[in-house]
C-alpha cells in the first residue's frame, strides 16, 4: 500500500489559518464586521472571508472609517467592490465628529485626520454594538503590531492593555467578553507583506490601479514622496516633480508617501518586495513616525 504525502504550500497554510480564524468569529460572536478601506490588507482579508463562507453570502458587514482625505481610485474601487459581492457597507466618517466636536481637527503644514479615526471608530463600534472587529493589521508591519494576539481584548473603552491579552496556544482562542468588550481579530497577523503579494499574484485578485506603477506628481519630505493634490499642496521651496510611482500602502492622503517603480503587474511587485528591507509602514506612513512608540500609544487608546 502506497502512502501519499501530503503537504500543504506555505500560502495554503497561511490561507486555511485565517480561514479557521474567520469562521470562529462567525461561529462565536454576535455582531462582528470587518474593516475595509479598498486597501491591499483588507481587500485580501475580504477575499479570504469569500472563500471561507462561500457559497453564501458573507455573514457580516464590512466597514471603512473614512477621514474624507482618500486616493479617489481607493474609494471607486472599495464601492465598485462591495456592490459586485452584495455586501453591507458601513462607512463611519471622521467629519462627521468634527462637525459634532468629538474631534478638533489639526491644522497646518504636515496635518493628518490619521489619529481622529480612533474617535470615529469607537463611536460606530457602539453605535452598531460589533463585538469582533476584523482588521487587517500584520505583525511584520510595526514593532507594536507585533505584540498582538490574533484575538486582540478591548475593554469597555476600547482601549488595548498588552498586560492583559489572553494565551493563544495550539490555535485555541478565547473570545469571550463582558458587555461593552470587544475584540480586534487579525486574520493576516502572521502574514508578511511578501506573502500578500504572492497571494494577490496566485488568486489574481484585483486592487486600485495606484498600487501599480504609474506616473504621478510628487513631493519629497521627510524622506518621502506624497502625492501632490487636493489634500497635499507644496509648501515654500517645496519643488514638484513627475516619477514613476506607485503605493505600497494606502491610507489618508496626507500622511501616505508613494515609492518609486516600474512595478506594473502583481508578479513585478513580488520580485520588488522580495529586494527590500524595510516595512511599507516604516517607508511611507508619516503618521508612524510622530515617535518611537507612536503606534502603540494609539493602541491603547483604541486605534487599529
Amino acid at each position: 500500500m502506497t502512502v501519499t504525502q501530503y503537504e500543504l504550500s506555505h500560502l495554503d497554510a497561511l490561507e486555511a489559518e485565517s480561514v479557521h480564524i474567520l469562521r470562529e468569529v462567525a461561529a462565536t460572536a454576535e455582531r462582528p464586521v470587518l474593516l475595509f478601506s479598498g486597501g491591499k490588507d483588507s481587500v485580501v482579508m475580504l477575499a479570504l472571508a469569500t472563500k471561507a463562507f462561500w457559497p453564501a453570502r458573507l455573514p457580516f458587514s464590512v466597514m471603512h472609517i473614512d477621514t474624507g482625505h482618500n486616493f479617489p481610485e481607493v474609494i471607486a474601487f472599495r464601492d465598485r467592490t462591495v456592490g459586485e459581492l452584495g455586501v453591507s457597507l458601513v462607512v463611519a466618517r471622521v467629519q462627521d465628529d468634527i462637525y459634532a466636536g468629538r474631534a478638533v481637527e489639526d491644522t497646518g503644514p504636515g496635518a493628518t485626520r490619521n489619529r481622529l479615526q480612533t474617535i470615529t471608530l469607537l463611536r460606530a463600534i457602539g453605535e452598531h454594538r460589533f463585538d469582533a472587529v476584523f482588521g487587517g493589521a500584520r505583525r511584520d508591519e510595526e514593532k507594536s503590531r507585533a505584540k498582538e494576539r490574533v484575538f486582540s481584548f478591548r475593554d469597555e473603552h476600547g482601549q488595548w492593555d498588552p498586560r492583559r491579552q489572553r494565551p493563544e496556544l495550539w490555535q485555541l482562542y478565547n473570545g469571550r467578553h463582558r458587555r461593552g468588550e470587544h475584540f480586534r481579530v487579525f486574520p493576516l497577523s502572521n502574514w508578511t507583506e511578501l506573502d500578500i503579494w504572492q497571494y494577490i499574484a496566485a488568486e489574481n485578485i484585483a486592487l486600485p490601479s495606484i498600487y501599480y506603477a504609474h506616473r504621478r506628481s510628487v513631493v519629497s519630505r521627510d524622506g518621502m514622496l506624497l502625492a501632490t493634490g487636493e489634500f497635499v499642496e507644496p509648501l515654500p521651496g517645496d519643488r514638484p516633480f513627475e516619477a514613476l510611482v506607485r503605493f505600497r500602502t494606502v491610507g489618508d492622503a496626507t500622511c501616505t508617501g508613494c515609492v518609486e517603480s516600474t512595478a506594473a503587474d502583481a508578479p513585478a511587485v513580488v520580485a520588488e518586495i522580495a529586494a527590500t528591507r524595510t516595512t511599507e509602514r516604516g517607508a511611507t506612513r508619516g503618521d508612524d513616525r510622530i515617535s518611537d512608540s507612536g503606534m502603540e500609544d494609539r493602541k491603547k487608546e483604541g486605534y487599529f
